[in-house]
This record gives structure tokens, sequence and C-alpha cells, in this order.
């Protein structure tokens, strides 16, 4: 079945290191989106950044960028050149109030003015690199869409995601799928569709590219089983846990590795029927020895949701 399916940047999740595992075992995706990148007047990456764009050799990883100031953009993205990426995303999207105070993400939506002279500053100054972008459908009301696809249609985006959510919306209430059907509609743009993917059956997979993130982190196998592959085997999803858990310990330590593991277990656990009980003992651990038994009964104990489902 061909379809192109993206992996979607979670900040603290979607890490190099989460991108090689899930490559291994579950397949990959076409695209691996890194968590947002934030240049700076210093015009040097952080070295928790620096690891994001230099552990990736053989991965179709597209980094992205957070900031309202093309110089910056510009920097960037051609430092990121010369480091071998033929692609990154201006984060157009992300609706943390830290963030859109400051004008970036979301925040740019809100002030179309600044996107435009962001979009003109980055394409005039980057005509021969793909720059894609990966967006929100306004501020307040999707009543703001229109005029600010009017913008993204003026420059030559290399692919536009579209989460049909507003910054106010954050991630509830259900993404407004009739408003990229609109887009669809209205813009020569290509399209990559983002929000609420979280079953392979989803119609949006037939409907064109699709970007899978919360979906993703809930069935580590969505991608796969979308192109009609198997569901995630409980080998698999060992694999996978104690791959990351052995790569975040020899990483951060003990305790931040506990942490990014609750994390991942926020999402995993929709996978395992019952474990929510387990998920709150699992939060009150205080090092990687009391965690581990606690994953590994739900790991080999619980039923797996697609397991009750048929597959």
């Amino acid at each position: 079945m061909d379809r192109v399916c993206y992996a979607a940047p979670l900040e603290g999740l979607t890490t190099w290191l989460w991108r090689r595992v899930h490559h291994d075992i579950f397949g990959g995706a076409d695209k691996y989106f890194t968590p947002f990148l934030s240049p700076n007047a210093n015009r040097s990456f952080q070295t928790k950044e620096l690891r994001e764009i230099s552990r990736n050799g053989g991965l179709p990883v597209v980094p992205q960028l957070l900031t309202a100031r093309a110089d910056h953009f510009i920097w960037a993205a051609r430092t990121l050149a010369d480091m071998g990426y033929e692609q990154v995303d201006l984060n157009a999207g992300c609706p943390a109030g830290t963030v859109t105070a400051k004008h970036k993400g979301a925040g740019l939506l809100i002030r179309p003015d600044e996107l435009d002279a962001l979009l003109e500053g980055v394409f005039t100054a980057l005509p021969d690199m793909r720059i894609s972008v990966k967006t929100r459908i306004g501020g307040r009301s999707d009543d703001e869409w229109p005029a600010l696809l009017a913008i993204y249609d003026r420059y030559p985006i290399h692919e536009l995601t579209v989460h049909p959510r507003v910054q106010r919306d954050f991630y509830s209430g259900t993404a407004r799928r009739a408003v990229f059907d609109w887009t669809r509609r209205h813009t020569s743009l290509p399209l990559v569709y983002n929000g609420d993917v979280a079953a392979p059956d989803d119609p949006a997979f037939d409907a064109g590219l699709v970007m899978a993130g919360r979906g993703l982190m809930a069935d580590p196998a969505l991608l796969r089983r979308a192109r009609g592959g198997p569901p995630a085997s409980r080998q698999e999803l060992i694999a996978f846990h104690d791959a990351l858990a052995g790569g975040y310990e020899a990483e951060l330590g003990d305790q931040p590795a506990l942490h990014r593991l609750w994390e991942l277990w926020a999402y995993l656990v929709r996978a395992f029927p019952g474990a929510e009980p387990y998920l709150k003992r699992m939060r009150k651990c205080r090092s990687l020895a009391e965690y581990r038994p606690l994953a590994r009964t739900v790991l080999t104990g619980l039923p797996l949701r697609w397991e009750e489902q048929g597959g």
C-alpha cells in the first residue's frame, strides 16, 4: 500500500534516540520531524539541539525551527544545509503560551503581517532550499484561515502541514477536518494532514500525505499498519521499551530517564487496557530499579488493545 507517512515532532519524546529505535523496530516513517530547535542571536545551537541534529545518520530527518526572526531562521537553515540536511521546517503551530507570547509558533498566526514578513525574508534568502511549514489554522477562530492560506500561497513552500485546530484549542476538542478538506480545494501547495490520526484505517491516509504524532506514540506500529503491515507484537513493544529505557539511562542518568519514560507511558498506556493503575504506580517510583518491574508486568502480562480488537 503506497502511503506517505511522517512522524510529527513532540517535545521531549521524538528525540534522536526514539527516532532510531522506532525506525529499527517498526520500519520507520518516510520523514521524521525533530522537536523544534530555537535559533537565536548567538548563532549557535544548544548542546541538546546539537545531539538532535548530529545523530541521525541514515534516517530521513527534517529539523524544525521555532523563530519569528528571518535572520535567525536563515542562519540556522544554512548551518543545517552545511550538515547535509535538504529540508527545514518552520514551526507555525506550537500553541504554548510561553511560545506565542514571543510571537513564535502559533503566535505568528495572530500577527499575519509578521508571518508574511518572515516568509518573505526566508524565501528570498534561501531560494534553493526546501522549506516546509507546519501550521495551525488560526489563533482564535478558523475564520482566520483563508487569509492565512492566502499568505502561504504566495511562497514556494515545499510542503504545508496543516493541523486544523486554532491556537486557543491547544489539543482539546477534535481537529476540524472539514477545514482541511476546504484547504485542499483552495490551494495548489503540497499538503500534509496532521491531527487526531490514531487508527490505521483513518481516511486521512487515503487522501494524501499524513503526519501522525500522539497516535503514533500510543501505537508505534501505526504507520506500518497504515501501509498494510502487522500491528506491534508484544516482543516488539518490549524491545522498543527496553531500548529506550537503556538509552535514556545511559545518556541522561536515572532520574531524567525515569521522567522520559513517564512521558512515554502517558501515550503507550493506551495500548494496554487496564494499565492505568500501573501507570499511577510508575509515577510514584523514585528509581529505574523500582520502575522496571511495574513496566515489565504491563508489557508481559496485560492484553494488547489490538489483540482484543482482533488485530
